[in-house]
């Protein structure tokens, strides 16, 4: 008999699709936002307990889903990093939650409340399963069910630039769902597996003989890109900005701090688990992943620092973000790895801070968010400034935050003599540079007051009471910032044997 923690991965999948169905019951969305809390409680402490056996285990397993067995049948994964992972992103889905309910409750109108509440469960349950599956066909059906989820998570704030934004966002979508099951497709035909154990071994054999060697690397290529494109790194960002923009403000958090790292995950498991890196490295893939991520750390920077939006300003930032990962993955080694994974977890915690205390700044300000209608915003709604500047320096990279330590970290791994460290350290040097450029103005400006004979963009505008709910949530990511600025050898050192265990 297994042990019970072994059931964890599949309890946790299962209880938030199960959740939805109940909270499609609710009448009130007050009730379906308890309930939803309720659930990520339940799957959070359930996911602590499996983290702790793990963790004291140094062990990962495989968790085979109902009575058809191995190599046929339908199978989950999880060890410390599949555990870590899952932990962090409930806290963070409960945090967004939490720091957007205000302007959730706002923009929605009553009767489709707890419909939010439906689609974030389901959001969830494919986050979790795309973290634990061991089975790639499964991995693409729980990508389809996330993008169905996110696309209502962006327009829950009916309006028309939302419903413009959403089409976009989903027609980019489905061109990188098409291109990811096209290769799957493929990849079952010539290896005849679609477990992950088995598809890796066909693929190391087929390396080795040469055979198939051409349309394996059009296939892993068409699988890359189309989770390239679902995870808005540059070029294929085009949708990010409107979507996160237009989106009510806990939409954008879960947006921009999770539903982009889920399909982050499922390249790490391709490389690492599908293909291994050096066959990846071999095929000349991680080359291109490393232009990527430096030209989208360059691109998304300039955007960002051409915007007045608040909103479009971090949407474009986070496109600089993902490409500090798809910049440790395409160096090519397991440091650059665990440096990809760091990054993961930092913009998790600090870019859903940065999105719910844009939105407070701006409900403190008669909802503005163009930059000049957000100056002395922080004295209206202090934590709100306090959280964007700790968010804000972050992303600058100051010592003793999140940001920092992944510089640190991808610095460190790029040191390898070739181009690529060239590439890398100019790339880091030129985006931490051009992230102070937009954010340390902004910054300056919700701590400004008016000066002498300059008008006061809003008169009479007094302190906004503190919601208690998003008080919580931006305790909670600050923290979380903090701590991986300051635990950063504890943390790499976890995500390197977790890694090891994949």
């Amino acid at each position: 008999m297994l042990p019970f923690y072994q059931n964890i991965p599949q309890f946790t999948i299962i209880g938030c699709m199960l959740m939805g169905i109940f909270t499609a019951l609710c009448k009130k969305g007050r009730t379906a936002f308890v309930l939803n809390q309720m659930m990520l409680a339940a799957v959070g402490a359930a996911t602590v307990y499996l983290l702790v056996c793990v963790t004291k285990a140094g062990e990962a397993f495989d968790y085979q889903m109902g009575i058809v067995g191995h190599p046929f049948g339908n199978e989950l994964r999880a060890g410390p990093l599949e555990a870590g992972l899952a932990l962090a992103f409930i806290i963070v889905m409960a945090c967004c939650i939490l720091g957007g309910k205000e302007d959730l409750f706002h923009d929605m109108h009553p009767d489709k409340l707890p419909l939010y509440f439906v689609m974030a469960d389901m959001l969830l349950a494919s986050l979790l399963a795309m973290i634990y599956t061991n089975d790639m066909f499964t991995a693409y059906v729980f990508i389809e069910i996330n993008t169905m989820a996110s696309c209502a998570l962006v327009m829950a704030k009916d309006g028309g630039a939302t419903i413009a934004a959403t089409m976009r966002y989903l027609v980019m979508s489905l061109l990188g769902s098409g291109l990811f099951l096209f290769g799957l497709s493929l990849l079952y035909w010539i290896t005849g597996h679609l477990l992950i154990p088995n598809i890796s071994e066909a693929v190391q054999n087929l390396h080795a003989t040469g055979e198939f060697a051409l349309p394996l690397t059009i296939i892993l290529g068409m699988m890359t890109v189309g989770l390239c494109v679902k995870s808005a790194l540059y070029p294929f960002h085009t949708w990010l900005p409107d979507a996160h923009g237009s989106a009510t403000t806990g939409s954008s958090a879960i947006l921009s701090g999770l539903v982009l790292k889920g399909y982050i995950m499922l390249i790490v498991k391709l490389i690492w688990q599908v293909v291994t890196p050096e066959i990846f490295c071999a095929l000349h893939l991680d080359t291109v992943l490393l232009i990527l991520g430096a030209l989208a750390m360059i691109m998304g920077s300039v955007n960002a620092l051409q915007e007045t939006h608040i909103k479009r300003m971090i949407a474009y930032s986070s496109v600089a973000q993902i490409g500090y990962i798809y910049l440790g993955i395409g160096l090519g080694t397991k440091a650059a790895m665990v440096a990809a994974l760091y990054q993961i977890l930092v913009h998790a915690f600090t870019k859903p801070l940065l999105f719910c205390c844009s939105g407070e700044l701006a409900n403190a300000s008669h909802h503005h968010k163009h930059m000049y209608f957000l100056r002395g915003a922080a004295h209206r709604a202090p934590l709100a400034g306090l959280g964007f500047t700790l968010g804000g320096l972050s992303m600058v990279g100051i010592p003793l935050l999140g940001g920092f330590a992944v510089k640190f970290f991808l610095a460190d791994a790029a040191i390898l003599g070739t181009w690529k460290m060239l590439v890398a350290l100019g790339a880091l040097a030129a985006s931490s540079l051009l992230n102070a450029l937009y954010y340390l103005p902004v910054i300056i400006n919700i701590w400004s007051k008016e000066l002498h004979g300059d008008p006061d963009p809003l008169p009479g505008m007094l302190r906004k009471p503190l919601a208690p709910t998003f008080a919580i949530s931006t305790v909670c990511l600050a923290a979380g910032a903090v701590a991986l600025g300051v635990f950063l050898q504890p943390v790499a050192t976890f995500l390197a044997n977790g890694l090891g265990l994949m």
